[in-house]
């Protein structure tokens, strides 16, 4: 995919430039409505976090972005969902392209059925041609950027169903850094892991927002707090509020925000 520009956007942070732009989307699956005319601006290289209660289009508005809703029978899109300037639903776009470029690591770890190598360079071996060697050290930064390395260098050739669920859950996002994608979207990566593995999941949030865009679905309303530069408040597949993570949650100027994050109702 050739590389497009990035237009100035008006976004929450001066000086950012934004890579993810809805400009009034709206999803329906059949004749349900899951995303109500959401415009959003995204910037590059910071932590933007989607909250909301259950069944509020949080979900629906990630997989947007990467085009996995276009697996859904009967789902249907109105409106525009730009990723650095370009229409992603326009005529023409590649989605197998867009994927490479927009990462998804899913609520629950989803290692494949082979070794812990092989994981890695799935991606790698279906967009490249790429030598041993070459596999060899994407296999290793991308371990290594996911802080793992240390953890898997001897076990590389054992199952990765062998791992334990946070493991499985950095390895997941290792195999999304190997093909060296712009954007990592991250729906709910924490529910199923305990509070260390957790932990290690959001320091590497931190390291990766140097050199990516990450936007991540969360219930949670601390990690929220800890990880996320800005937050977007969904509600009944409307765009409530988005703002500072610390204006949102310290001064919400809407009660609806406010009896969500004080969890009076959702």
């Amino acid at each position: 995919m050739d590389q497009i520009l990035e237009a100035p956007s008006p976004s929450i942070e001066a000086g950012s430039r934004t890579t993810i732009e809805s400009r009034s989307l709206s999803i329906w699956y059949g004749k349900k409505q899951a995303i109500e005319e959401v415009s959003l601006s995204i910037p590059r290289l910071r932590i933007t976090a989607v909250i909301g209660p259950s069944g509020c289009g949080k979900s629906t508005y990630l997989r947007a972005i990467n085009r996995m809703n276009d697996t859904i029978r009967g789902c249907r899109i109105a409106g525009q969902l730009l990723v650095d300037g370009e229409d992603i639903y326009a005529p023409g776009v590649d989605p197998v392209l867009l994927r490479r470029k927009v990462g998804l690591i899913f609520q629950k770890p989803n290692p494949f059925p082979k070794s812990i190598y092989d994981n890695v360079a799935f991606g790698v071996r279906l967009h490249y041609r790429a030598t041993r060697a070459e596999l060899d050290a994407v296999v290793e930064g991308a371990l290594r950027h996911a802080n793992l390395w240390v953890e898997v260098k001897d076990r590389l050739k054992e199952s990765a169903l062998g791992l334990s669920g946070g493991q499985q859950q950095r390895l997941c996002i290792a195999r999304a850094l190997a093909i060296d994608p712009e954007v990592l979207l991250m729906d709910e990566p924490c529910s199923a892991l305990d509070p260390i593995a957790t932990a290690k999941i959001e320091d590497l949030m931190f390291e990766l927002k140097r050199s990516m865009t990450i936007v991540i679905v969360t219930h949670n309303m601390q990690q929220a707090a800890r990880v996320a530069d800005n937050t977007a408040f969904l509600y009944l597949g409307k765009l409530v509020e988005y703002g500072a993570t610390r204006q949102l949650f310290e001064r919400p100027r809407n009660e609806l925000t406010e009896n969500y994050i004080t969890g009076r109702f959702g």
